[in-house]
C-alpha cells in the first residue's frame, strides 16, 4: 500500500480523544482507522512534556503523521489506531475463532494492507472450503 493510499481517520473531530491505552496488533481484519499516532520518547530526544513519560500526537492522516515524525526528535514511525467491530482470534497457532465484539488496537501501518472487513471476510476465512493459503490472502500477501 502506498502511503498516499492509507485511509484517513473516520471522524476528524474525534482524532486525539481516544485513550492512550490500546491493544497492540492482532485480529487480522479492520473496519476503520480512528487516527494515526506518533509516539514520542523523551529518553530519545523528544521534548519532555510529561515528567519523562512517553506520549503521542494524533493525526487524521498518515501524511501528516509521517511529516511530524520525520522532523521530530525522539519520534517513532506512525502507527494506526484501528477499530475492529469483529475480528479473528488465534488462541493457538492455526486455530481461529470469530470474535463478535468491538475493540480498538494499534497496528503497524503494514497491517493496513490487509483487507477491510466485509460481512463475508471472516465467514469465508473460516469456511471448511477456504483455500490453504487463506492466511496469506488475509494478510494481503497474495490475491
Amino acid at each position: 500500500m502506498e502511503p498516499a493510499s492509507y485511509p484517513t481517520a473516520v471522524a476528524d473531530e474525534l482524532v486525539g480523544t481516544y485513550p492512550a491505552a490500546a491493544r497492540a496488533g492482532g485480529g487480522f481484519v479492520w473496519d476503520a482507522v480512528l487516527e494515526y499516532r506518533v509516539w514520542l520518547h523523551p529518553e530519545r530526544g523528544a521534548p519532555d512534556l510529561h515528567d519523562g513519560d512517553d506520549y503521542f500526537h494524533a493525526f487524521p492522516s498518515y501524511q501528516h503523521a509521517a511529516e511530524f515524525a520525520a522532523r521530530t526528535p525522539g519520534a517513532e514511525e506512525p502507527l494506526a489506531l484501528v477499530l475492529q467491530e469483529e475480528y479473528i482470534d488465534e488462541p493457538e497457532e492455526g486455530q481461529y475463532a470469530h470474535i463478535r465484539e468491538q475493540r480498538v488496537t494499534e497496528w503497524p501501518l503494514a497491517f493496513l494492507r490487509r483487507p477491510r472487513r466485509t460481512p463475508r471476510t471472516i465467514p469465508d476465512f473460516l469456511a471448511p472450503d477456504a483455500p490453504e493459503n487463506r492466511l496469506a490472502i488475509l494478510r494481503g500477501e497474495v490475491t
